[in-house]
């Protein structure tokens, strides 16, 4: 593909940044990591999601800050740049880019299980480099393809969420032979307590809780293609609480008092099991249908953000040239080449380890997500400890509960990075991600600060803007 031009287009608009900001959120963390998150916790995984959720909604608050008060292509790897210093902001650039290779690897896999429910002898790493190569053509066509399919793709979870839980809703109430309405919602608590699993196993779901809300931060760098940031930025955000309340809260709620928790186990996605026990085989069918557009759509933004944050490393001088090129409709294309290279690892892990392979990705895009959501959070409380009062006044999306919202939000992503060590499973994922940090502090000091002495010594072309189409 020919590159003309290293220029972004805004060409997202309200509604496609409100339709991300929601698919965001609804993805495969809910269709299919829920299952581990209830059977590690039972249901105290509902109140687990709602601590996670209170949390996540502070760090968008911190991200909305930054990106209304400045709408860039870098979005968080730009702004720990200026308030962190330029190897805070290359290692949150590049491990963000990690973090959503591995949070789509987990994604490529939900698809492969998905698709196993209608052809269970077709081998999953085939789905997998299928779903790889198809979205990797839907990204390179324009920004607005972009924004279109999500919105597509999030309407088709949304309707189909709002009518589960009004089905279940009614399975509750009227039974229709499926329920015993005389147990009501008893099943919440009648089978092991609310804490079924002791403290132990309630702590230890937060680890799949917090993957489930990875990928939010993509509210942040849509800023650098919003046509009014200003205005859709912060509505996107303070849908969230909401968000968490209705699809995940309210939904697991209706699964768990539907069936005991101990019966909806991690093969395939609770949705479609719930439903097929019930004896509704087209429902789950359906149902199939919705997740497989779930991991359609997270795999979909996944690759988007991940090359919009290497466009902008690339601009700073932190990553090749070759990936602030963009082509004639927009799109950053060398990066988007890049994330499909990086997924055909997954072909290669649902070949060799099947079984395990979701929960280990789980844990290391969760190290990678929390340390993301850390810098976020470093970089606004030192940008706002800087400001002078007039300064603070002046913001147009502040965040609230400064600063004490932030520092309790600091303080729980750290003791979510320590819970990894405690799983033989995610304990792998601290390995990984020490590993990680230190490659990514000898790059620095070997290639990126050599290079960016040579920028500050040489005057450096005008940096682009991005421009409205």
């Amino acid at each position: 593909m020919k590159d003309t031009t290293s220029v972004l287009t805004r060409g997202l608009t309200a509604r496609h940044i409100r339709f991300i900001a929601l698919g965001s959120a609804i993805g495969t963390g809910l269709f299919y990591g829920s299952a581990e998150a209830i059977d590690r916790a039972g249901p105290s995984v509902l109140l687990a999601y709602l601590i996670g959720g209170a949390v996540i909604y502070i760090v968008l608050r911190a991200l909305g800050e930054m990106a209304v008060s400045d709408p860039v292509s870098g979005s968080f790897g730009e702004y720990a740049t200026r308030h962190l210093g330029p190897l805070a902001g290359f290692a949150t650039g590049w491990t963000y880019t990690f973090e959503m290779v591995v949070v789509c690897l987990a994604d490529v896999t939900a698809f492969g299980v998905y698709m196993g429910f209608w052809f269970p002898d077709v081998p999953r790493w085939i789905w997998v480099l299928a779903v790889i190569f198809f979205v990797g053509a839907v990204n390179l066509l324009s920004v607005k393809v972009f924004g279109e399919v999500e919105f597509w793709l999030t309407i088709v979870k949304i309707v189909a969420i709002v009518a589960m839980i009004a089905a279940g809703v009614a399975v509750l109430v009227f039974g229709f032979g499926l329920h015993d309405t005389g147990e009501g919602v008893s099943n919440l608590w009648s089978e092991g307590g609310f804490f079924p699993t002791g403290l132990g196993g309630f702590v230890g779901c937060f680890a799949i809780v917090m993957f489930a809300f990875g990928g939010t931060e993509i509210i942040g760098i849509t800023a650098g293609e919003a046509e009014d940031p200003e205005r859709t930025i912060p509505r996107a955000i303070n849908t969230v609480p909401v968000r968490i309340i209705v699809f995940y809260v309210l939904t697991l709620a209706v699964i768990m008092a539907i069936s005991p928790w101990q019966t909806i186990g991690s093969e395939g996605s609770p949705f479609v099991q719930i439903f097929e026990g019930l004896g509704l085989g087209p429902a789950a069918a359906v149902l199939n249908v919705v997740v497989i557009s779930a991991a359609l759509s997270a795999i979909n933004s996944d690759i988007f953000g991940a090359g919009r944050m290497m466009y902008g490393m690339a601009q700073r001088g932190q990553a090749p040239a070759v990936m602030g090129r963009v082509s004639r409709s927009g799109v950053p294309w060398m990066t988007v080449i890049v994330m499909i290279a990086a997924l055909l690892l997954g072909v290669l892990l649902n070949y060799a380890i099947p079984d395990r392979v979701f929960l280990v990705i789980a844990s290391i895009a969760t190290f990678a997500t929390v340390f993301v959501w850390l810098m976020i959070l470093l970089a606004q409380y030192r940008s706002r400890r800087r400001m002078d009062p007039a300064a603070a006044a002046a913001l147009k999306f502040p965040v609230p509960f400064w600063p004490y919202g932030q520092l309790v939000a600091i303080g729980f992503l750290v003791f979510v990075i320590a819970l990894l060590a405690f799983d033989a499973d995610s304990r792998v994922a601290l390995v990984v991600g020490a590993v990680w940090l230190v490659l990514l502090a000898v790059a620095h000091r070997r290639w990126a600060r050599p290079a960016h002495a040579a920028r500050t010594r040489t005057p450096s072309p005008h940096r682009p803007e991005v421009t409205e189409r």
